[in-house]
């Protein structure tokens, strides 16, 4: 039995571990490497395995950075199959085919450039295209229920389990044998912050003897949900109040739906004043909206009811979906009263870019950061205090009130990543992934009665 690492590796992006037990070979995740240069460089680069010798992917859920490496898995020779929740199945689809426009967007883009001037730097050709994401759709076979155990091989089995982070996300719990040796390992992928709507919080954790999990937040603790939804009200109001709007990049999965629906639970109860017009500037977002409405059976039980009563959990009056480009250009020419919610929620792309340079400059605006912002991503170059950013070529002045609320992030914070952990019981060996160096080892200090890995990038170990 061998464990090796391939992503996420003292690092928050591109997820990917391999296990080998049994003759077989299967990777929990293959998510996209993002937010820089050299991180983009690092996607072409081999996976550090052969892709025609995998049998499996155990998808854990559909965040790029865990599931947007699996066309290029395709495109590089994998034949096997992939297994996902119902709901992660149709979030990867919609999170991939945007990834691999988006690419394409970008390949074109370059290719006008280099037209122009000869000299210039040419980007190349997409990391994968459309088609390679169509053709990596085949391989998705069996879908996983929560709680239900499936054998993926003789002495293979996995039962995938609510992982409450975004819809369909799961952990997954491994009961391996081989040669009359039997070990479990417990994959967290990424662990949801108890206390927030729409979704159950994570599913308790059974006992496991080797534990690989999390350690986003690993280093701190998230504000009370309570109080950073007043807080997001207090910040509309008072926007509203100098003239302005506000700009809340947004996180198309969980993070835009979970927004609705505190927005409009702040306008039935008056907090928020019902001529208030939001509008969600994201095609993916919007779609999935949709999703989330095929999937009833991953709600938590005040969202059940709501729908049981015949209400619209994320509907508001004053609602509009812009899935246009025309669409989103014409929310420039709105001065005051919106809120406008729009990818991406670290900056690095999409139409946010456009809001935040028609609004940064304006003292009656605000920008409302509500969720992680990775080191040298746009959106952190703000929450730094940044004077004036670059965008589109030009230099914008910061003169936006902004504000950064963490209560919403839907990753569990110290003190949950802790008592999941503890739960487990005394686990021989945890291996301590998808975080930040610093927040890796703080994390680490505050884990007993356990062996402590933290894998560098391709290591390998025996089970």
């Amino acid at each position: 039995m061998k464990l090796s690492f391939h992503g996420a590796d003292r690092g928050v992006t591109g997820s990917c571990h391999l296990l080998e037990c049994a003759g077989r070979r299967l990777l929990i995740d293959c998510g996209l490497f993002q937010f820089g240069r050299e991180l983009d460089e690092e996607n072409t680069e081999p996976f550090g395995f052969d892709p025609a010798g995998i049998d499996l992917v155990l998808l854990t859920h559909a965040h790029l950075d865990h599931c947007g490496r699996l066309p290029l898995l395709v495109k590089r020779g994998f034949h096997g199959e992939v297994i996902a929740t119902p709901a992660t199945r149709e979030l990867a689809r919609l999170v991939m085919l945007d990834a691999a426009h988006l690419q394409e967007e970008e390949a074109r883009r370059h290719a006008r450039a280099v037209a122009r001037r000869p000299d210039s730097a040419n980007a190349g050709a997409p990391l994968y295209t459309v088609l390679d994401v169509l053709n990596s759709f085949d391989h998705f076979g069996r879908t996983a229920a929560y709680n239900q155990r499936l054998q993926l091989a003789e002495g293979l089995h996995a039962t995938f389990l609510d992982a409450g982070h975004i819809l369909g996300s799961a952990c997954v719990w491994l009961e391996l044998e081989e040669s009359g040796n039997r070990r479990t390992v417990l994959f967290s992928g990424d662990l949801g912050n108890a206390g927030r709507p729409l979704l159950r919080q994570p599913a308790a954790p059974p006992k496991a003897e080797v534990v690989v999990m999390e350690t986003t937040y690993g280093d701190r603790l998230h504000k009370p949900i309570a109080a950073s939804v007043e807080e997001l009200y207090a910040v509309i109001t008072d926007t509203f109040d100098r003239g302005g709007n506000v700009i809340i990049p947004t996180f198309a999965l969980e993070r835009a739906q979970e927004l609705l629906y505190f927005l409009r639970e702040g306008e039935e109860t008056k907090r928020l004043p019902r001529s208030m017009q939001v509008y969600l500037d994201s095609p993916m977002a919007i779609s999935a909206t949709a999703i989330f409405k095929h999937h009833p059976e991953c709600y938590d039980a005040e969202t059940a009811d709501l729908l049981r009563q015949g209400q619209d959990p994320l509907g508001l009056q004053g609602l509009h979906f812009t899935r246009q480009a025309s669409e989103s250009m014409a929310l420039n020419n709105i001065r005051a009263g919106a809120v406008i919610m729009a990818g991406s929620g670290m900056c690095t792309g999409g139409r946010v870019r456009h809001h935040l340079k028609h609004n940064l400059w304006r003292p009656e605006s605000s920008v409302a950061f509500v969720g992680f912002a990775a080191v040298g991503t746009l959106a952190r170059t703000i929450i730094d205090g940044a004077k004036q950013v670059r965008l589109f070529g030009e230099e914008i002045p910061v003169r936006a009130s902004i504000h950064t609320i963490n209560g919403f992030s839907a990753h569990a914070d110290q003190a949950e990543l802790l008592a999941w952990h503890q739960h487990i019981g005394a686990p021989q060996r945890t291996f301590l992934v998808h975080g930040e160096s610093e927040a890796m080892r703080q994390f680490a200090t505050r884990l007993t009665q356990t062996a402590i890995e933290m894998p560098k990038l391709h290591q390998e170990f025996e089970l």
